[in-house]
């Protein structure tokens, strides 16, 4: 995914959520709240998975997305964003993707190192990301085949294709897609951050 289409979606995103951050706004919920939610819907998606219930536990993942959405969207619209509102965001969807993960890791329906790739693959994309944008100083390194949002879509995919068509390994699969274009999506990161540097020192 190129930094330009990368950007167009983001605007795109931003514009179509204000609305639902003004509503938030208007409960009194502020986006610190709404991330502690996210990440507690979260907690019970990857209870549900662990407990068996793969379609609960994939609407569930469902609202923790919406929610997870919603603390961004009400901090733009509040003009209520925070230096420690954005750390906390970032902490927050690393646990919950762990949480989650891990549920479907103990669910007996998956071969436990594909959820650990997957959550690997999720983590060190992130973490790409993250390193890239403070040592680096580089601005919105949201480069890579495929976003979060995405790859909880391929996850939510696969649990739903099992519970209708078990025993095919088709949730391991989904889980190995996860963890690859996470890798890849990381390389991506590293290639972009590299080329910025590089056209840095040019500059200079």
């Amino acid at each position: 995914m190129t930094q330009q289409l990368q950007q167009r979606r983001r605007i795109s995103y931003e514009s179509v959520s204000i609305p639902y951050g003004k509503f938030c706004l208007r409960l009194g919920l502020t986006p610190n709240i709404l991330t502690l939610i996210s990440f507690l819907i979260a907690v019970l998606g990857g209870v549900l998975f662990w407990q068996k219930q793969l379609i609960w536990g994939s609407v569930t993942m469902a609202f923790a997305i919406f929610t997870d959405m919603l603390d961004g969207a009400t901090a733009r619209a509040g003009n209520m964003g925070t230096t420690f509102g954005g750390i906390l965001d970032h902490v927050s969807d690393r646990y919950a993707e762990a949480v989650i993960l891990m549920g479907i890791a103990l669910s007996g329906f998956v071969h436990p190192v594909w959820a650990l790739f997957a959550l690997f693959g999720m983590i060190i994309a992130s973490y790409t990301r993250e390193a890239a944008e403070s040592i680096g100083k580089i601005d919105n390194v949201a480069v890579g085949a495929v976003g979060r949002l995405e790859k909880f879509i391929i996850i939510m995919a696969g649990a739903l294709v099992e519970f209708f068509f078990p025993n095919h390994n088709l949730f391991n699969y989904a889980l190995i897609v996860v963890g690859g274009v996470s890798c890849l999506t990381s390389v991506q990161r590293l290639f972009y951050a590299r080329r910025i540097l590089n056209e840095r020192k040019d500059k200079k």
